[in-house]
């Protein structure tokens, strides 16, 4: 292998405890903690899993973790009427809910309620505008915290050239929109792109965020190439991502495993939106680019 493997976990620990050296500031200035509400609609096994995660790195960090778990068969009114709750909780200042939500709810009409100023998911889409046309805003956990491995890894991104493979709002718009913004020449590719390996054999960073597992070959890439595995998928061989891991390595000069990559710092970017959304609201000063 001689590829640089990005290691996530660690950056990601590093990022919460820089974290955990702001909050005592906020509290000594605004008398309170930061605080997070996750709102979790019944008993999925692996969004519990997340739910508890989420917590326990909240608290670590010093803020304050706020959980709802409502019964699988809560209806839609009883969950907007908890967050309309919570959006006028001043204590409150990051919402999250987990999804997937059951099927019987509507998570499009629970997504739009959410105050803009607390989605700290970056997922409603007055946030989505606000990264479109660059205005401050809240970016999706996952795309910033790929695109934290990059500048960490490759310095200024300026005039790069990148492909993105997977085009869902949650990673591949938002992602393409941050490289856009850094100055890379950003190519937004998918499962139907045609000749997907004429684009990847051109690209500096590729970011694979397309759902398949091993779908993006070694043979396809730039030597060189900086490569950032989104993708999450379970096998019967364990979790794998949507690289092929060991061929893309022999090519690749970095590449992000899975897990251990890009799966850590999801959470501990949720812990930054909302360090800052805490000091937007109350009207603190956060250099925002030292976190």
């Amino acid at each position: 292998m001689s590829a640089a493997l990005i290691d996530g976990k660690a950056f990601a620990a590093g990022l919460r405890a820089r974290l955990a050296e702001r909050v005592p500031a906020f509290r000594q200035t605004t008398g309170r903690a930061p605080g997070l509400a996750v709102v979790l609609v019944g008993e999925d096994p692996a969004s519990a899993v997340y739910v508890r995660s989420k917590g326990k790195q909240t608290r670590e960090a010093g803020m304050e973790s706020f959980e709802h778990r409502l019964p699988a068969d809560t209806d839609q009114a009883t969950l907007l009427a908890l967050v309309d709750q919570l959006n006028a909780d001043p204590v409150v200042d990051g919402i999250l809910v987990q999804l997937p939500l059951p099927a019987h709810l509507d998570a499009d009409e629970v997504l739009l309620r959410i105050d803009p100023d607390k989605d700290v998911d970056g997922f409603h889409p007055v946030n989505a505008g606000r990264l479109a046309t660059g205005l401050p805003g809240f970016v999706p956990c996952t795309p910033l915290g790929c695109l934290m491995l990059l500048e960490d890894r490759l310095g200024d991104l300026s005039g790069l050239d990148a492909v993105v493979v997977g085009r869902s709002n949650i990673v591949g718009k938002p992602m393409a929109a941050l490289l856009t913004a850094k100055s890379c020449t950003v190519t937004v590719a998918h499962s139907r792109t045609k000749n997907l390996p004429h684009y990847l054999k051109h690209a500096d960073i590729v970011v694979a965020a397309v759902g398949r597992a091993h779908f993006v070959k070694g043979e396809w890439l730039k030597p060189g190439a900086a490569v950032i595995d989104v993708g999450i998928n379970r096998t019967e061989n364990g979790l794998t991502g949507d690289v092929d891991f060991d061929s893309a390595a022999s090519v690749a000069g970095a590449i992000t495993p899975v897990p251990g990559g890009v799966g850590p710092m999801t959470i501990a970017v949720l812990l930054r939106n909302t360090l800052v959304a805490a000091h937007r609201r109350e009207g603190v000063a956060l250099d925002e680019k030292e976190i």
